[in-house]
């Protein structure tokens, strides 16, 4: 009988007979074992949610509510803005959360609503949005006193002139980039958050980044020749 935890596996006991087997316990993966707990926690709160129990998914907020408000500052003109369409998000998935049919992650799904959310409010506005930083927390961290301010300063140059190009993106380019570049969704991830196939993703991504580098490029040339 396995231990709890453990799993019995089959490996040669001869080299020269590939048939015969020894059995041996296994130490389970703990990364892949917490990823399982996690999946089944998820899986019970959401149909929990389904059934109408809204501090089930109260606690599927707030397992997804930092990384999608990050996903969100990249998309909107401010960290109030992003709050909002935050908020905005979670309501209309709270009212949709009986015709989540599992046919995608859940976090995909509320993505996918908080992008949506902030695609709707860039079109009302008409914003092209302010170079806010990307992810940066609302303080200044303290100056590494041991570094000397000239490659400091160019540093944060360099990523404001960064934060500038993305944010200067089309709002369908910006979010391939937010989603695959900054948040680390992968290409499948990002490509079902947006609803597209994983070559059109791709094809946005691609479009997105070269516009980003041609910008950054074309910044450092019109210094150079300052």
């Amino acid at each position: 009988m396995n231990t709890p935890g453990h799993v019995l596996a089959r490996e040669p006991a001869d080299a020269a007979d590939p048939r015969r087997y020894r059995l041996s316990i296994v130490e389970p993966d703990p990364l892949q074992s917490d990823a399982r707990a996690r999946g089944v926690e998820e899986r019970r709160l959401l149909a929990q949610a389904q059934g109408g129990d809204l501090g089930a998914f109260e606690e599927l907020v707030r397992i997804h509510a930092q990384r999608l408000h990050g996903v969100l500052r990249g998309l909107c003109a401010n960290p109030h803005d992003a709050e909002e369409v935050a908020q905005e998000a979670f309501l209309r998935a709270w009212r949709a959360i009986g015709r989540f049919d599992g046919r995608s992650q859940f976090f995909t799904w509320l993505y996918r609503i908080g992008v949506n959310e902030a695609r709707r409010r860039a079109d009302r506005e008409g914003a092209r949005l302010r170079a806010v930083p990307l992810g940066e927390p609302p303080y200044e961290e303290p100056a590494d006193l041991s570094e000397a301010p000239e490659p400091r300063a160019e540093r944060r140059e360099r990523r404001l002139a960064l934060e500038c190009a993305v944010r200067a993106l089309p709002i369908e380019q910006r979010a391939a980039l937010v989603l695959r570049d900054i948040e680390g969704l992968s290409t499948r991830e990002a490509a079902e958050v947006l609803g597209l196939s994983e070559p059109a993703f791709k094809s946005r991504l691609h479009r997105a980044r070269m516009s980003v580098r041609e910008a950054l490029r074309d910044g450092e040339m019109e210094e150079g020749g300052a």
